[in-house]
Protein backbone atom coordinates (compact mmCIF):
# COMPACT_ATOMS: atom_id res chain seq x y z
CA UNK A 1 0.00 0.00 0.00
CA UNK A 2 1.14 3.53 -0.80
CA UNK A 3 -0.23 6.79 0.59
CA UNK A 4 0.98 10.07 -0.94
CA UNK A 5 -0.02 13.65 -0.22
CA UNK A 6 0.70 16.94 -1.99
CA UNK A 7 -0.15 20.52 -0.98
CA UNK A 8 -2.06 23.28 -2.73
CA UNK A 9 -0.66 26.80 -2.93
CA UNK A 10 -1.23 30.52 -2.54
CA UNK A 11 0.19 32.67 -5.34
CA UNK A 12 1.19 36.16 -4.22
CA UNK A 13 2.46 37.69 -7.44
CA UNK A 14 3.46 36.80 -10.98
CA UNK A 15 0.48 34.62 -11.82
CA UNK A 16 -0.09 34.54 -15.58
CA UNK A 17 3.60 35.00 -16.39
CA UNK A 18 4.01 31.23 -15.92
CA UNK A 19 1.97 30.59 -19.08
CA UNK A 20 4.12 29.48 -22.04
CA UNK A 21 2.59 32.17 -24.25
CA UNK A 22 4.09 34.78 -21.91
CA UNK A 23 7.37 33.33 -20.59
CA UNK A 24 8.48 32.09 -24.02
CA UNK A 25 8.50 35.73 -25.13
CA UNK A 26 9.46 37.64 -21.99
CA UNK A 27 10.44 35.22 -19.22
CA UNK A 28 8.21 34.89 -16.15
CA UNK A 29 8.44 34.84 -12.37
CA UNK A 30 6.05 33.90 -9.57
CA UNK A 31 6.18 34.29 -5.80
CA UNK A 32 4.09 31.64 -4.02
CA UNK A 33 3.84 29.42 -0.99
CA UNK A 34 2.47 25.94 -0.46
CA UNK A 35 -0.04 25.56 2.38
CA UNK A 36 -1.13 22.68 4.58
CA UNK A 37 -4.26 21.74 2.67
CA UNK A 38 -3.61 18.50 0.86
CA UNK A 39 -4.63 16.10 -1.84
CA UNK A 40 -4.22 12.40 -1.00
CA UNK A 41 -3.86 9.26 -3.09
CA UNK A 42 -4.04 5.76 -1.64
CA UNK A 43 -2.83 2.92 -3.85
CA UNK A 44 -3.67 -0.68 -3.04
CA UNK A 45 -2.76 -3.61 -5.25
CA UNK A 46 -5.29 -5.96 -6.81
CA UNK A 47 -4.82 -9.31 -8.56
CA UNK A 48 -7.44 -9.31 -11.33
CA UNK A 49 -5.52 -7.22 -13.86
CA UNK A 50 -7.90 -4.27 -13.54
CA UNK A 51 -7.42 -0.64 -12.53
CA UNK A 52 -10.08 1.07 -10.43
CA UNK A 53 -10.07 4.80 -9.64
CA UNK A 54 -12.34 6.18 -6.94
CA UNK A 55 -12.76 9.91 -6.24
CA UNK A 56 -14.36 10.68 -2.89
CA UNK A 57 -14.71 14.38 -3.80
CA UNK A 58 -16.44 13.84 -7.14
CA UNK A 59 -18.24 10.72 -5.87
CA UNK A 60 -17.40 8.79 -9.02
CA UNK A 61 -15.45 5.63 -9.77
CA UNK A 62 -14.47 3.71 -12.86
CA UNK A 63 -12.86 0.34 -13.47
CA UNK A 64 -10.87 -0.61 -16.55
CA UNK A 65 -9.29 -3.82 -17.83
CA UNK A 66 -6.90 -2.11 -20.24
CA UNK A 67 -5.30 1.29 -19.61
CA UNK A 68 -4.95 1.95 -23.33
CA UNK A 69 -8.73 1.84 -23.76
CA UNK A 70 -9.48 4.23 -20.91
CA UNK A 71 -11.80 7.05 -21.99
CA UNK A 72 -10.67 10.26 -20.28
CA UNK A 73 -13.32 12.61 -21.64
CA UNK A 74 -16.05 13.74 -19.27
CA UNK A 75 -15.44 11.10 -16.62
CA UNK A 76 -14.28 13.49 -13.92
CA UNK A 77 -11.22 11.27 -13.63
CA UNK A 78 -9.31 12.79 -16.56
CA UNK A 79 -6.21 13.68 -14.55
CA UNK A 80 -5.37 10.26 -13.02
CA UNK A 81 -6.21 8.52 -16.30
CA UNK A 82 -3.95 10.92 -18.21
CA UNK A 83 -1.09 10.14 -15.80
CA UNK A 84 -1.54 6.39 -16.31
CA UNK A 85 -1.64 6.80 -20.09
CA UNK A 86 1.49 8.97 -20.06
CA UNK A 87 3.45 6.48 -17.93
CA UNK A 88 2.30 3.62 -20.15
CA UNK A 89 2.83 0.96 -17.50
CA UNK A 90 0.91 -2.29 -17.08
CA UNK A 91 -0.44 -2.27 -13.53
CA UNK A 92 -3.35 -3.53 -11.51
CA UNK A 93 -4.41 -1.55 -8.47
CA UNK A 94 -7.05 0.60 -6.80
CA UNK A 95 -6.48 4.34 -6.57
CA UNK A 96 -8.50 6.19 -3.94
CA UNK A 97 -8.42 9.99 -4.32
CA UNK A 98 -9.42 12.51 -1.66
CA UNK A 99 -8.84 16.21 -1.11
CA UNK A 100 -9.20 18.76 1.67
CA UNK A 101 -9.95 21.42 -0.97
CA UNK A 102 -12.71 21.26 -3.61
CA UNK A 103 -11.73 21.87 -7.25
CA UNK A 104 -12.13 25.33 -8.78
CA UNK A 105 -11.12 27.33 -5.70
CA UNK A 106 -7.99 28.98 -7.11
CA UNK A 107 -5.47 27.12 -4.95
CA UNK A 108 -3.96 24.96 -7.68
CA UNK A 109 -5.84 21.79 -6.77
CA UNK A 110 -5.79 20.30 -10.29
CA UNK A 111 -1.99 20.49 -10.41
CA UNK A 112 -1.79 19.01 -6.91
CA UNK A 113 -3.90 16.07 -8.10
CA UNK A 114 -1.64 15.50 -11.11
CA UNK A 115 1.58 15.75 -9.08
CA UNK A 116 0.13 13.48 -6.41
CA UNK A 117 -1.06 10.69 -8.70
CA UNK A 118 2.16 10.88 -10.71
CA UNK A 119 4.28 10.54 -7.56
CA UNK A 120 2.12 7.65 -6.34
CA UNK A 121 2.23 5.60 -9.54
CA UNK A 122 5.89 6.38 -10.32
CA UNK A 123 6.80 5.26 -6.79
CA UNK A 124 4.81 2.06 -7.29
CA UNK A 125 6.59 1.17 -10.55
CA UNK A 126 9.90 2.30 -8.98
CA UNK A 127 10.46 5.16 -11.42
CA UNK A 128 12.57 7.66 -9.51
CA UNK A 129 11.62 11.30 -10.19
CA UNK A 130 13.27 14.33 -8.60
CA UNK A 131 11.05 17.22 -7.50
CA UNK A 132 12.00 19.06 -10.70
CA UNK A 133 11.20 16.04 -12.88
CA UNK A 134 7.94 15.48 -11.02
CA UNK A 135 6.81 19.06 -11.62
CA UNK A 136 7.86 19.07 -15.28
CA UNK A 137 6.18 15.77 -16.06
CA UNK A 138 2.96 16.83 -14.33
CA UNK A 139 3.00 20.04 -16.39
CA UNK A 140 3.55 17.97 -19.55
CA UNK A 141 0.52 15.82 -18.72
CA UNK A 142 -1.67 18.90 -18.17
CA UNK A 143 -0.50 20.74 -21.30
CA UNK A 144 0.13 17.93 -23.78
CA UNK A 145 -2.01 14.99 -22.70
CA UNK A 146 -5.02 16.88 -21.35
CA UNK A 147 -4.38 19.92 -23.59
CA UNK A 148 -5.35 22.43 -20.92
CA UNK A 149 -4.31 26.06 -20.88
CA UNK A 150 -2.31 25.97 -17.66
CA UNK A 151 0.86 27.59 -16.41
CA UNK A 152 3.78 25.96 -14.61
CA UNK A 153 3.65 27.47 -11.16
CA UNK A 154 1.10 25.12 -9.57
CA UNK A 155 2.97 21.92 -10.39
CA UNK A 156 6.19 23.34 -8.95
CA UNK A 157 4.47 24.53 -5.77
CA UNK A 158 2.90 21.10 -5.22
CA UNK A 159 6.12 19.21 -5.92
CA UNK A 160 8.54 21.42 -3.95
CA UNK A 161 6.47 22.95 -1.15
CA UNK A 162 7.76 26.00 0.69
CA UNK A 163 7.85 29.76 0.06
CA UNK A 164 9.56 30.17 -3.31
CA UNK A 165 10.45 32.60 -6.05
CA UNK A 166 10.02 30.56 -9.24
CA UNK A 167 11.50 31.81 -12.52
CA UNK A 168 10.51 30.62 -16.00
CA UNK A 169 13.08 31.17 -18.76
CA UNK A 170 12.17 31.67 -22.41
CA UNK A 171 13.44 28.20 -23.25
CA UNK A 172 11.14 26.65 -20.63
CA UNK A 173 13.84 26.07 -18.00
CA UNK A 174 12.51 26.64 -14.49
CA UNK A 175 14.44 27.67 -11.38
CA UNK A 176 13.04 27.42 -7.86
CA UNK A 177 14.62 29.69 -5.24
CA UNK A 178 13.43 29.26 -1.63
CA UNK A 179 13.25 32.62 0.14
CA UNK A 180 15.76 33.16 2.91
CA UNK A 181 13.55 34.66 5.59
CA UNK A 182 13.99 34.45 9.35
CA UNK A 183 11.52 32.13 11.09
CA UNK A 184 10.10 35.08 13.07
CA UNK A 185 9.26 36.92 9.83
CA UNK A 186 7.74 33.80 8.29
CA UNK A 187 5.55 33.42 11.36
CA UNK A 188 4.52 37.08 11.21
CA UNK A 189 3.72 36.77 7.50
CA UNK A 190 1.61 33.69 8.10
CA UNK A 191 -0.27 35.39 10.93
CA UNK A 192 -1.00 38.39 8.67
CA UNK A 193 -2.67 36.34 5.92
CA UNK A 194 -6.34 35.40 5.83
CA UNK A 195 -8.26 33.25 3.33
CA UNK A 196 -11.97 33.68 2.69
CA UNK A 197 -14.04 31.48 0.41
CA UNK A 198 -16.10 33.68 -1.90
CA UNK A 199 -18.69 30.94 -2.30
CA UNK A 200 -18.07 30.42 -6.00
CA UNK A 201 -16.01 27.70 -7.66
CA UNK A 202 -14.92 28.13 -11.24
CA UNK A 203 -12.95 26.69 -14.14
CA UNK A 204 -9.83 28.78 -14.65
CA UNK A 205 -8.97 27.35 -18.04
CA UNK A 206 -11.18 29.73 -20.04
CA UNK A 207 -9.56 32.72 -18.30
CA UNK A 208 -6.08 31.29 -18.85
CA UNK A 209 -6.89 30.57 -22.50
CA UNK A 210 -7.84 34.23 -22.94
CA UNK A 211 -4.61 35.33 -21.23
CA UNK A 212 -2.55 33.13 -23.54
CA UNK A 213 -4.29 34.53 -26.58
CA UNK A 214 -3.63 38.09 -25.40
CA UNK A 215 0.04 37.34 -24.70
CA UNK A 216 0.65 35.69 -28.06
CA UNK A 217 -1.04 38.60 -29.84
CA UNK A 218 1.01 41.01 -27.70
CA UNK A 219 -2.12 42.99 -26.87
CA UNK A 220 -0.75 46.08 -25.18
CA UNK A 221 -2.97 46.46 -22.10
CA UNK A 222 -3.07 42.80 -20.91
CA UNK A 223 0.62 42.25 -21.67
CA UNK A 224 1.66 45.43 -19.86
CA UNK A 225 -0.42 44.31 -16.88
CA UNK A 226 1.45 40.97 -16.89
CA UNK A 227 4.76 42.86 -17.05
CA UNK A 228 3.68 44.79 -13.94
CA UNK A 229 2.63 41.60 -12.17
CA UNK A 230 6.00 40.01 -12.87
CA UNK A 231 7.82 43.10 -11.55
CA UNK A 232 5.65 43.10 -8.44
CA UNK A 233 6.56 39.47 -7.72
CA UNK A 234 10.21 40.59 -7.55
CA UNK A 235 9.25 43.60 -5.43
CA UNK A 236 7.37 41.37 -2.97
CA UNK A 237 10.35 39.05 -2.79
CA UNK A 238 12.58 42.00 -1.84
CA UNK A 239 10.04 43.12 0.76
CA UNK A 240 10.05 39.71 2.46
CA UNK A 241 13.81 39.35 2.36
CA UNK A 242 14.11 42.91 3.68
CA UNK A 243 11.53 42.14 6.42
CA UNK A 244 9.15 44.86 5.15
CA UNK A 245 5.79 43.18 5.66
CA UNK A 246 3.83 46.41 5.30
CA UNK A 247 5.43 46.93 1.90
CA UNK A 248 4.52 43.35 1.01
CA UNK A 249 0.86 43.93 1.93
CA UNK A 250 0.66 47.13 -0.12
CA UNK A 251 2.33 45.40 -3.08
CA UNK A 252 -0.32 42.67 -2.87
CA UNK A 253 -2.92 45.36 -3.56
CA UNK A 254 -0.89 46.54 -6.56
CA UNK A 255 -0.86 42.98 -7.89
CA UNK A 256 -4.64 42.80 -7.65
CA UNK A 257 -5.16 46.11 -9.44
CA UNK A 258 -2.85 44.98 -12.27
CA UNK A 259 -4.35 41.49 -12.38
CA UNK A 260 -7.82 42.90 -13.06
CA UNK A 261 -6.45 44.61 -16.20
CA UNK A 262 -5.44 41.26 -17.73
CA UNK A 263 -9.03 40.10 -18.28
CA UNK A 264 -12.54 41.32 -17.50
CA UNK A 265 -13.36 37.82 -16.20
CA UNK A 266 -10.90 37.96 -13.28
CA UNK A 267 -13.15 39.93 -10.93
CA UNK A 268 -16.87 40.61 -10.59
CA UNK A 269 -19.07 42.92 -8.46
CA UNK A 270 -19.25 40.41 -5.59
CA UNK A 271 -15.47 39.93 -5.42
CA UNK A 272 -14.88 43.70 -5.67
CA UNK A 273 -17.36 44.30 -2.85
CA UNK A 274 -15.72 41.75 -0.54
CA UNK A 275 -12.24 43.05 -1.31
CA UNK A 276 -13.20 46.67 -0.57
CA UNK A 277 -14.99 45.52 2.56
CA UNK A 278 -11.73 43.98 3.81
CA UNK A 279 -9.83 47.21 3.05
CA UNK A 280 -12.39 49.33 4.90
CA UNK A 281 -11.93 47.14 7.97
CA UNK A 282 -8.15 47.40 8.13
CA UNK A 283 -6.64 45.12 5.47
CA UNK A 284 -3.67 46.47 3.48
CA UNK A 285 -4.13 44.38 0.37
CA UNK A 286 -5.24 41.10 -1.11
CA UNK A 287 -6.23 39.25 -4.27
CA UNK A 288 -8.09 36.28 -5.63
CA UNK A 289 -5.70 33.35 -5.26
CA UNK A 290 -6.00 31.78 -8.71
CA UNK A 291 -6.76 32.84 -12.26
CA UNK A 292 -9.85 34.71 -11.06
CA UNK A 293 -13.63 34.58 -11.28
CA UNK A 294 -14.15 32.99 -7.86
CA UNK A 295 -12.50 30.76 -5.30
CA UNK A 296 -10.59 32.11 -2.31
CA UNK A 297 -9.92 35.75 -1.49
CA UNK A 298 -6.50 36.24 0.10
CA UNK A 299 -6.25 39.19 2.51
CA UNK A 300 -3.16 40.69 4.12
CA UNK A 301 -4.11 42.28 7.44
CA UNK A 302 -2.31 43.13 10.65
CA UNK A 303 -3.57 40.77 13.39
CA UNK A 304 -4.89 43.74 15.40
CA UNK A 305 -7.44 44.47 12.64
CA UNK A 306 -8.32 40.90 11.79
CA UNK A 307 -11.33 40.64 14.17
CA UNK A 308 -12.97 43.53 12.30
CA UNK A 309 -12.32 41.91 8.91
CA UNK A 310 -13.53 38.55 10.18
CA UNK A 311 -16.74 40.05 11.58
CA UNK A 312 -17.45 42.00 8.39
CA UNK A 313 -16.92 38.94 6.20
CA UNK A 314 -19.01 36.80 8.50
CA UNK A 315 -21.89 39.25 8.17
CA UNK A 316 -21.75 38.60 4.42
CA UNK A 317 -21.86 34.85 4.94
CA UNK A 318 -18.23 34.43 3.87
CA UNK A 319 -16.30 31.73 5.68
CA UNK A 320 -12.63 31.91 6.63
CA UNK A 321 -10.25 28.98 6.17
CA UNK A 322 -7.28 28.82 8.52
CA UNK A 323 -4.00 27.46 7.22
CA UNK A 324 -0.24 27.36 7.70
CA UNK A 325 2.69 27.10 5.32
CA UNK A 326 3.87 23.71 4.01
CA UNK A 327 7.58 23.10 3.43
CA UNK A 328 7.49 19.40 2.48
CA UNK A 329 5.84 19.36 -0.95
CA UNK A 330 4.65 16.07 -2.42
CA UNK A 331 5.73 13.22 -0.20
CA UNK A 332 5.25 9.52 0.34
CA UNK A 333 3.60 9.01 3.72
CA UNK A 334 3.16 5.23 3.72
CA UNK A 335 5.05 2.57 1.77
CA UNK A 336 4.07 -0.64 3.51
CA UNK A 337 3.94 -4.08 1.81
CA UNK A 338 2.59 -5.79 4.92
CA UNK A 339 -0.80 -4.06 4.69
CA UNK A 340 -1.82 -5.75 1.44
CA UNK A 341 0.98 -8.27 0.90
CA UNK A 342 2.37 -6.44 -2.12
CA UNK A 343 6.16 -6.81 -2.22
CA UNK A 344 6.25 -4.33 -5.12
CA UNK A 345 5.77 -1.52 -2.61
CA UNK A 346 8.57 -2.78 -0.40
CA UNK A 347 11.29 -0.38 -1.47
CA UNK A 348 11.96 0.42 2.18
CA UNK A 349 11.88 -3.13 3.42
CA UNK A 350 14.18 -6.14 3.39
CA UNK A 351 12.45 -9.51 3.50
CA UNK A 352 14.15 -12.32 5.39
CA UNK A 353 13.50 -15.86 4.08
CA UNK A 354 11.73 -18.20 6.45
CA UNK A 355 14.17 -20.65 8.04
CA UNK A 356 13.91 -24.18 6.67
CA UNK A 357 12.75 -26.49 9.38
CA UNK A 358 14.96 -29.53 9.98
Amino acid sequence: MLIVRSPVRISFGGGGTDLPAYYEQFGGAVLSTAINKYFYTILKTRSDGRVQIISSDLRVFETWQDIATMDIEGSGLEIPVAVLKDLGCQVSFDLFLASEIPPGTGLGSSASVCVNVLKTVSSYVQLSLSKQELAERAFFVARNVLRRHVGKQDEYAAAFGGLNYIEFARDGATRVTPLEVRPEILSELQESLMLFFTGATHSSWTILKEQERSARARQSSPVQALHNIRSLAEKMRRCLEGEDLRGFGLALDEVWQSKKLVSTKISNPRIDFLYNLALRNGALGGKITGAGGGGFLLVFCDPTHQPNVRTAMGAEGVREMTFSFDFQGAQLLVNDPFIDGDERTASRWTFVPNPVSS
